[in-house]
């Protein structure tokens, strides 16, 4: 997107001095001498920034702020104002213009809000592109969203790998969305059809994680009243998801290793191998080779899990995808309870980016 501005002014040399300056800046600028004909080249999905005066005869500056904004509530528009009309531009701030400048000013301090104001347009316009691709059902960019690099390089990594049958590692902080990225790995990936079983390894009682893991037989153990399927073989011919699994037992990783190596399982109270087809996501907070070296975690299990390795980044490394999450999580409040999501005002913006 090239960086456009339209800068409105009834004073032919004040257009064409802030046109020079900022040509000479790199901007693609066009100078409207009325509020109207400014009115004229802004559709609603203009991609850049409009500066205009405050007084000019016939519509002026905060009439043409307030129509501006009736079109795209979310464009930014800087006032010029002249010495003196400082109650004015804080009139000017309240019904949402993005910045004011008092005249005189120099290049530099007009360059400065401008770049500002590019940077915010250019996000909302990414977001507002990547909403309408959310829109189509069934893209990736409906389950991993976000506009920054590395979350496009994320989708990528997880298309490519979905293609495949390797079990998978994901990397991430707590919240940071390993069960959708493995969620993704599924449901792109030609195992679709088939179950994605998932199960959080810290929460399962090391008393009776064997038989959650592996199943049992009717009579296998006191209250094994009847026999039951365990989540590896629910998962067969799909994928089977282990959340935490830093926190499984030693005992029962030298059992799933058995399980990875052989492709079959045992239910407890049973000699029958039973066949299974699955492909094994695992996802973990801390860096699993530490808890190797610990003593917590069997090396040979971790090399069968970890033929390929995902990163999720924090978002505190992709702070440009916050406005898209804030209004993702507000839209799907509003929903639950029937309302109408208010729309996110720069101020607050700026809290959340901060």
């Amino acid at each position: 997107m090239s960086d456009q501005v339209i800068f409105v002014d009834d004073e032919a040399a004040i257009r064409e001095a802030v046109q020079q300056w900022l040509e000479l800046s790199g901007l693609e600028v066009r100078t409207c001498d009325s509020a109207a004909a400014a009115l004229a080249l802004v559709e609603a999905d203009f991609p850049g920034v409009v500066v205009s005066d405050v007084r000019m005869p016939g519509q002026d500056g905060l009439q043409l702020l307030e129509a501006l904004l009736q079109r795209d509530r979310d464009l930014p528009v800087i006032m010029v104002t002249g010495h003196g009309d400082v109650p004015m531009a804080v009139q000017a701030l309240r019904q949402g213009a993005y910045d004011f400048i008092e005249k005189p000013f120099t290049p530099e301090r007009l360059l400065d809000s401008l770049r500002r104001a590019l940077d915010k347009r250019r996000l909302v316009m990414e977001n507002r592109q990547l909403r309408a691709q959310v829109a189509a059902t069934g893209r990736i960019e409906a389950e991993l969203l976000g506009v920054s690099p590395a979350m496009q390089t994320l989708r990528r990594q997880v298309l490519e790998l979905a293609q495949t049958s390797v079990n998978v590692l994901i990397r991430g902080d707590t919240g940071s969305g390993k069960e959708r990225v493995a969620r993704c790995l599924h449901q792109f990936g030609s195992r679709a059809a088939k179950p994605f079983v998932a199960l959080n390894c810290a929460a399962i009682p090391e008393t009776i994680f064997e038989s959650e893991l592996f199943g049992h037989e009717s009579g296998a153990f006191t209250g094994a009243q009847a026999k039951r399927i365990g989540r590896i073989e629910h998962a067969d011919g799909g994928s089977l998801f282990l959340d935490e699994i830093e926190s499984m037992p030693l005992a029962q990783q030298v059992k799933l290793l058995r399980v990875i190596q052989e492709r079959s399982l045992e239910r407890l109270g049973s000699n029958k191998s039973i066949a299974v087809d699955l492909r094994v996501i695992s996802a973990a907070k801390p860096d699993l080779r530490d808890e190797v070296r610990g003593g917590r975690f069997r090396e040979d299990l971790l090399y069968r899990l970890n033929v390929a390795e995902l990163h999720i980044p924090p978002l505190r490394e992709r702070r440009e995808d916050i406005p898209l999450l804030f209004e993702h999580f507000a839209a799907e409040a509003a929903r639950r309870h029937g309302r109408e999501a208010p729309p996110l005002p720069p101020s607050e913006l700026a809290r959340l980016l901060g």
